[in-house]
């Protein structure tokens, strides 16, 4: 074969190859420019009819091009549009739900919603203390069938009027855990009675439910109590409304979104008002408000102003409450009411507020206290109790609110004794850009609030989260920090102090310099390393690390900052250390946008590096170490001594030394070396110095002595061809040989089966791509003068030979085919491609008739090889595959054989022949390949395939 290997011009056939090249006058045109296009569109007039017209229109801007063959219209809508109304008319579950999110949705998607703030409340207001609950006797009456309508009202009357007599038993000593669990078995027990018709029973349970909001004997689980039992009114509401949005469906077709009452049938408004009439015979107060309250929407039914008549008489009702923390929470709902079905009705909710203004002094009256006292409520904590109802009152208030109306607000709260709670709830609700404004003002009326009562630090903690928000005047920015930390570093409990220093340190980044932040910082360690109480503010101290590095991501300042690193060492639990560390390299690597060489950063991040390096261990997962390696790998590649190689090395060698446990990290240093030493070429352009070679030696040397410490099969394999093709680029012909060698003598230890991506998968396909690089480079090796002519490739054949394949595999064929193409490449007289300054076998043999003696001898033992495979294959359940390599071989042959020897050609014939004697090859491949070889034989000197495609018959698969 090699023999006969065909001569190559390979400049001649890169010129054949090219691609005809057409002027362009470009004039005006840039491939990014838009592109006025003018498209053609058919619009059907009639879906019936058969009448089209065609319109044509020019778009000179960025469209997409499947929308606007589409004219901006979804076929699937269409069609839509188009079916029968009939069948889309009645509410389906998720008709309700859309307009349900749309009328929720009319405040505003600014309007922090209830929601969000349920779970906070249930995880801040909890209690050890044992709980009670009334339990009712829901049983269902059993009538006849033949009663008559009259019996069926007065039985269910008599059912109502139970639970107001006495058929409830209370089930007491409930864990907390307990009475939640029995409020959500009420909620179910409320959803099965309404679908199986039982809307007494749902009443009954809702009433029950309600009760429970009078009653504040664990006063410190009320504001908890009130979310959960609120549940139950909310999902009452929703089914009583849909129930009547239901029947009000006429001819299938249900009532627009905003739709008028006079569009609501007469049965659906008897409903409603029977609704409304029975609520109103509920004797007590509070449930009577909460359960009016719950279907206050169903008013839209009635008329149009029933909701604003509502809210007025809803709201005097709270006046009859005279528990205050029971009738700010009542104040509470009502507001989360109205501002869900009537956001625009603000007077009432104004009213609402004033009225609770009116009744404040009660906190402080002498019921309040007795109460207090019979539980062991201290006043600070019982004032917290009220935060989450006052906080959303003056929310829904101060939503879209004028400043003249928040000011009017503010003066009154002024205005009221022991103000510090309403000063606390004001700063939660209003605007930050208000509060930041005004800040002095708030802090003026902080000074003078009442310690006894609510904490001060807390309602500095507000302040500073609504500065965290908005900027004040600048002139008040120094005198608003010096007031805070004042009162903030005089804190003596760790917990409050670390509280409140958590959200002033964002204030302080925002605005100030170093010298600011890193006093702050100091007060934090002063105040938090006694008695080693970080331990129990870890979250607080990462928001703080967090903060610090957001408005502080120029590392050179950071690291400036002479308290931030003792300030890391608080961090002592493991686990939280390395979260932090993750923290600030992800910002570093987000951040630093140049390398740097800077000792203070480099010295600081390698000892976050190397605590997060030795946080691995036998149990950490992979995801976890890939996490780590790409964070360290991020930093290593952000290092750069400029043309300070030997300093660059230093520090490669002092990271392997650090990171020697993670091995992706191992990997980017090989890389990062042998980058290095191209690098020193680059600059030397070639030419190497004493001083260079050495140097790139010592890079090399790093490579070949790591590389072995990696566990990974391939990934040693390619960075020993990798580093080997560095050192040949360097002229480090030893230390090439010696990479390659490494790698040829790695190949057995290739295993069958490996991981990839968490999968077990066959190697074979792996190790043929890697072989085929390897035969790429091997063509430009020269041969050492005393190992004999071609040793590496003698050496990498043999294993080759020795592997064991898998028995249903070709892939030893293909190699061996590939090394064909490499040895007709070794025979040319000017190889295809060089290495700069290294000479390859071409230039040392000289085309000498030994050296291709020795390639055909090789070229002999594999084309055997190969044929004895084909025959191997003539069994009939490997005849596809038979054909598959035989054309691979025709295919071979026909790019590097000089198919003018005789023997050659007669072989392509017959491998032509065999590829498609048992009607398995592929035709529209076979009709191809033939097509090609007619284009070939008009070539220059090609004429010998003209003869060639005559003896080529195509067979039919018939």
């Amino acid at each position: 074969f090699i023999r006969h290997a065909r001569s190559r011009n390979y400049v001649s056939e890169s010129e054949v190859c090219k691609l005809e090249s057409v002027p362009l006058d470009f004039g005006d045109y840039h491939p990014l420019k838009p592109i006025t296009v003018t498209e053609s569109k058919t619009k059907k007039m009639n879906r019936k009819g058969s009448t089209s017209s065609t319109s044509s229109s020019s778009s000179s801007s960025v469209m997409d091009p499947l929308s606007s063959v589409l004219d901006g219209t979804d076929p699937l809508s269409l069609f839509a549009a188009a079916a029968d109304p009939v069948t889309t008319a009645p509410p389906t579950d998720g008709a309700r739900r859309k307009r349900d999110k749309e009328e929720s949705s009319a405040v505003g998607s600014d309007f922090e919603p209830w929601s969000s703030k349920r779970g906070e409340i249930l995880a801040r207001y909890t209690t050890t203390e044992k709980l009670s609950i009334v339990s009712g006797g829901f049983h269902r009456k059993v009538t006849t069938t033949g009663s008559a309508v009259s019996e069926k009202v007065r039985t269910r009357l008599e059912e109502l009027d139970d639970l107001e007599e006495g058929s409830q038993k209370e089930l007491l000593n409930l864990t907390q855990q307990d009475y939640m669990n029995r409020i959500e078995e009420l909620n179910q027990s409320l959803k099965d009675a309404w679908s199986s018709d039982q809307k007494v029973k749902a009443l009954k349970i809702v009433i029950q439910c309600s009760k429970l909001l009078s009653d504040t004997t664990v006063i410190q689980f009320y504001p908890s109590k009130f979310v959960l039992i609120t549940d139950i009114l909310d999902t009452f509401g929703k089914l009583v409304y849909e129930r009547i949005l239901s029947m009000c469906v006429d001819n299938r077709v249900s009532l627009p979104d905003n739709f008028s009452p006079e569009s609501v049938n007469d049965t659906a408004k008897e409903t409603c008002l029977n609704w409304f009439f029975k609520i109103a015979s509920i004797r007590e107060l509070i449930p009577r408000f909460y359960v009016e309250a719950a279907i206050l929407k169903c008013n839209k039914f009635l008329s149009k102003t029933g909701i604003s008549e509502c809210l007025p008489r809803l709201t005097s009702m709270i006046r009859g409450i005279g528990d205050p923390l029971v009738a700010v929470y009542a104040r509470a709902y009502l507001c989360r009411v109205g501002m869900e079905v009537a956001p625009q009705l603000k007077e009432s909710l104004n009213k609402n507020f004033f009225d609770f203004l009116l009744t404040f002094k009660q906190i402080h009256g002498d019921t309040v206290q007795n109460q207090l006292v019979v539980q062991c409520v201290e006043i600070p904590l019982y004032l917290t109790l009220y935060s989450p109802a006052i906080d959303w009152i003056l929310q829904c208030i101060a939503y879209h609110a004028p400043d003249v109306l928040l000011t009017e607000m503010m003066e009154r709260c002024k205005k009221l004794g022991n103000n510090a709670l309403l000063l606390n709830s004001v700063m939660s609700a209003f605007r930050a850009e208000f509060i930041a404004a005004r800040s002095m003002d708030f802090i003026g009326m902080i000074k003078e609030c009442d310690e006894s009562g609510f904490p001060k630090h807390l309602l500095f903690r507000s302040l500073g989260l609504n500065l965290a928000l908005a900027d004040p005047p600048e002139n008040d920015r120094l005198q608003i920090l010096n007031e805070a930390w004042k009162v903030i570093t005089k804190l003596k409990n760790p917990q409050d102090y670390i509280n409140c220093a958590e959200v002033w340190v964002e204030y302080t980044c925002r605005h100030f310099t170093k010298r600011e932040v890193n006093t702050v910082l100091a007060d934090v360690i002063k105040h938090m390393t006694p008695d080693r109480a970080f331990e129990d503010a870890y979250p607080q101290l990462q928001s703080i690390i967090q903060k610090v590095i957001t408005y502080i991501y120029d590392f050179a300042l950071l690291f400036s900052v002479e308290k931030f690193l003792p300030f890391l060492d608080m961090f002592q639990k493991e686990s939280v250390r390395v979260e932090v560390c993750k923290c600030i390299m992800e910002s570093f690597i987000k951040h630093q946008q140049e390398s740097t060489k800077d000792p203070v950063i480099l010295n600081a991040l390698l000892h976050i590096c190397k605590t997060m390096h030795d946080s691995v261990n036998a149990l950490t997962l992979e995801d976890e170490k890939r996490t780590l390696a790409a964070l360290i790998n991020g930093f290593i590649k952000m290092v750069s001594f400029g043309r300070d190689f030997e300093q660059q090395l230093s520090f490669y060698v002092e990271a392997r030394s650090m990171f020697c446990n993670l091995e992706p990290v191992l990997v980017q240093l090989i890389h990062s070396v042998n980058q290095l030493a191209m690098e020193t070429r680059r600059v030397m352009k070639g030419n190497h110095s004493r001083k260079t070679a050495a140097f790139v030696r010592a890079c090399v040397a790093f490579c070949f002595i790591t590389i072995p410490s990696l566990s990974s099969i391939f990934t040693c394999l390619n960075l020993y061809l990798h580093s080997g093709q560095v050192a040949l680029a360097n002229q480090c012909l030893s230390q090439a040989d010696a990479f390659f060698k490494a790698a040829v003598s790695l190949v057995p230890e290739v295993p069958k089966m490996i991981s990839v991506d968490g999968k077990m998968r066959p190697s074979d396909a792996f190790l043929l791509e890697f072989l085929c690089n390897f035969f790429s480079t091997l063509l430009v090796v020269p041969d050492h003068p005393e190992q004999g002519v071609l040793f590496l490739v003698r050496g990498l054949l043999n294993v080759i030979q020795d592997y064991t394949w898998e028995d249903n595999s070709d892939d030893k064929v293909r190699i061996y085919t590939n090394v064909l193409h490499l040895l007709s490449a070794m025979t040319q007289e000017a190889y295809i491609y060089h290495v700069d300054k290294v000479d390859s076998n071409d230039a040392l043999y000289g085309g000498d008739s030994k050296f291709l003696a020795e390639i055909n001898k090789l070229s002999e033992t594999v084309v055997s090889q190969i044929l004895d495979h084909l025959k191997t294959l003539g069994k009939e359940e490997t005849l596809k595959r038979q054909s598959q390599l035989a054309l691979y071989f025709f295919n071979t042959i026909l790019a590097h054989g000089d198919l003018r020897n005789n023997r050659l050609n007669q072989l392509s014939v017959n491998l032509w022949n065999l590829a498609q004697k048992h009607g398995f090859a592929d035709t529209k491949t076979m009709v191809k390949t033939l097509e090609s070889i007619k284009r070939r034989s008009k070539q220059p000197e090609m004429s010998h395939f003209t003869d060639l495609a005559l003896r080529l018959p195509l067979q039919s698969r018939t």
